[in-house]
């Protein structure tokens, strides 16, 4: 059996500086796919999850859960929980400027969390050593000073911006090349081969 990747950043892990182009503290952090389950805007029955630049190399997220994101009647699914901190873990991104992919995510559930209610994410970057970005975050019910119900910590990997434009299905491809604007990651300013 392999080894499994750690989301614990290993001695000598440096909390790496925000990107000088990233997006100013305070600001809200696009949906990177219009189309994305997880933020994005076009998604019928999506999270919506929307986050905003923290101070150093953090974030905020929030969204708001509703019945299509029910696993047990009345509670959010474990399963989309933990694809909200993915995808907040993954907002961090934004602050290197730099495409990744997640490599590791763990997912501790304190609390249900019930439909119709307010998680607010914090999550922050823990540590980097090369391409790997190590991250952490928690969930707190109605807002900030909310009770704990879910924490998560996660490894990404940074990869070039190619990865995700050959894995695109064709119709897809060709949606972006009339509409360019469905991908906001897309970018040629980011650090597209590191």
């Amino acid at each position: 059996m392999s080894r499994v990747a750690s989301t614990t950043p290993p001695e000598g892990a440096e909390i790496p500086a925000r990107h000088p182009m990233s997006p100013a503290t305070g600001t809200q952090i696009p949906s990177h796919f219009k189309h994305c389950f997880g933020c994005g805007e076009l998604h019928p029955t999506g999270l919506h999850l929307v986050a905003h630049v923290g101070e150093g190399a953090d974030i905020t997220a929030d969204f708001v859960v509703t019945e299509n994101h029910q696993g047990a009647p009345g509670l959010a699914h474990g399963g989309l929980l933990s694809l909200a901190f993915d995808e907040a873990l993954g907002k961090l991104m934004w602050l290197l400027r730099a495409p990744a992919v997640t490599a590791r995510l763990e997912t501790d559930f304190l609390k249900p969390v019930p439909i119709g209610t307010k998680l607010h994410i914090t999550a922050r970057i823990t540590g980097q050593v090369n391409r790997k970005v190590y991250s952490e975050a928690e969930g707190r019910l109605g807002g900030p000073e909310g009770e704990v119900a879910v924490r998560a910590a996660a490894l990404f990997v940074i990869v070039p911006m190619k990865h995700f434009l050959e894995n695109a299905p064709a119709e897809y491809m060709e949606a972006l090349r009339k509409n360019p604007g469905l991908l906001n990651f897309v970018d040629p300013e980011f650090d597209i081969n590191p």
